[in-house]
């Protein structure tokens, strides 16, 4: 065989031209029903896994950012519609799909992702009545999100006009289908931009797959992060969706949400007549009483008693005031011979009185210093002699020093 006249690949090359030959375009844009097989959610947030059927199998992967957004946690043996495009891994030579998106397959595996989306929550605590906020006892705007056709809005709207008159703010939304979960979350958004008091929520009944939208993580959290209180009236009683679960309140249909939201304006007519009457009797029975005791009191109110009493105190008034006096004048006499007590031991003690007694002070001239000792003094020394009625100024001519012990 004459290899030389024929086209000799690399094993890259070769690749690279099936690669080509896949990825025209012809597989592009791909469903695909199947089960799920050797499942690995990758710590890198990638998923590797294969689809297969009874005949035959196909490597796929899907990338984290496509994947972030699934409604639902794929797994070993799930039954799923796969979106994607056909693309040759290069380094190992194989074949395989580029998941783009990923519906579970058939109503069970609807039930699957919906229980596997409630108990997640429900971990997380979205659902716990701790977080439920209380709806205002009187709106003054209520905003409805709903489909503008069909019977929902007619609904909502009739109960409102005919139990309490208030203002509704309307947000068209979509509320089936590709597009209903973003629809429903910008809604709620916009309403929280506003100045509603409440918001309805709603749809009319459904299939699982019609009520889908409001089984969606993204509106999940949208309910539970809205700083107004959200009333969620989707289907009827026996439906229950996530956002029924998230909801501050849920509505068995959007009549019984109407309903819920306003009071009945008949019943508030009906209260506050019975407050009223309440009001007026509690009035008429508190005069009655004061009257029965201004009667009571003028029957037994005698003027000559008023006047004993008024004279009585009087001099009870008096009597206490000459007792404070006396008293006053006690203590004064208490405290006088006290301070008498005391000037006397000052008084013995006083330099005054030892000058009274004959005895005199002796001071060195001129800085007046007490002169104690003969040492203190020398001959012509100036001295001024204190004395019990004046002064004395003398030089001395002589000292003699005496032992008197």
């Amino acid at each position: 065989m004459d290899i030389e006249k024929k086209s000799v690949y690399t094993v890259h090359e070769f690749t690279l031209a099936v690669k080509s030959t896949l990825t025209n375009g012809k597989f592009n844009d791909v469903w695909i029903r199947g089960e799920i097989s050797n499942f690995t959610n990758h710590s890198s947030g990638h998923r590797y896994f294969t689809i297969k059927d009874k005949n035959s199998q196909l490597a796929c992967v899907m990338f984290k950012w496509h994947g972030k957004n699934l409604r639902f946690q794929p797994g070993h043996g799930m039954k799923v519609l796969i979106l994607g495009d056909i693309d040759v891994y290069e380094q190992r030579g194989v074949y395989q799909l580029k998941v783009r998106d990923m519906h579970p397959d058939g109503i069970g595996e609807l039930y699957k992702a919906y229980e596997q989306l409630k108990n997640k929550l429900a971990m997380e605590g979205l659902f716990s009545p701790d977080y439920k906020k209380q709806l205002p006892g009187f709106p003054k705007k209520i905003g409805v999100a709903t489909s503008p056709t069909g019977a929902v809005l007619h609904d909502i709207l009739t109960v409102l006009k005919r139990r309490y008159p208030v203002n509704i703010l309307f947000i068209p939304t979509v509320v089936q289908g590709e597009h209903a979960a973003q629809s429903i979350v910008n809604s709620i958004e916009a309403l929280n931009r506003t100045d509603v008091d409440v918001i309805i929520l709603g749809r009319g009944g459904g299939s699982i797959e019609d009520l889908w939208g409001f089984n969606e993580e993204v509106v999940a959290r949208s309910i539970f992060n809205s700083r107004i209180p959200i009333i969620s009236a989707v289907g009827h009683e026996t439906d229950f969706t996530i956002a029924d679960f998230v909801a501050d309140v849920r509505a068995p249909t959007p009549s019984a949400a109407a309903e819920i939201a306003v009071p009945e304006k008949q019943e508030l007519s009906n209260q506050i007549r019975r407050l009223n009457d309440r009001l007026i009797e509690n009035e008429k029975r508190y005069l009655r009483e004061s009257l029965s005791r201004i009667s009571i009191s003028g029957s037994v109110l005698d003027p000559r008693l008023l006047l004993e009493k008024v004279t009585q105190y009087v001099q009870y008034v008096d009597e206490l005031a000459q007792k404070q006096t006396s008293s006053f004048g006690r203590l004064m006499e208490v405290k006088q011979a006290l301070l008498d007590a005391h000037s006397g031991k000052l008084n013995a003690v006083s330099p005054l009185g030892t000058l009274l007694r004959g005895y005199s002070i002796t001071l060195k001239l001129p800085k007046k210093t007490l002169i104690m000792n003969i040492a203190d003094i020398e001959i012509s020394d100036e001295i001024s002699i204190i004395i019990n009625d004046g002064k004395l100024k003398c030089i001395v001519n002589d000292k003699e020093e005496c032992k008197w012990k």
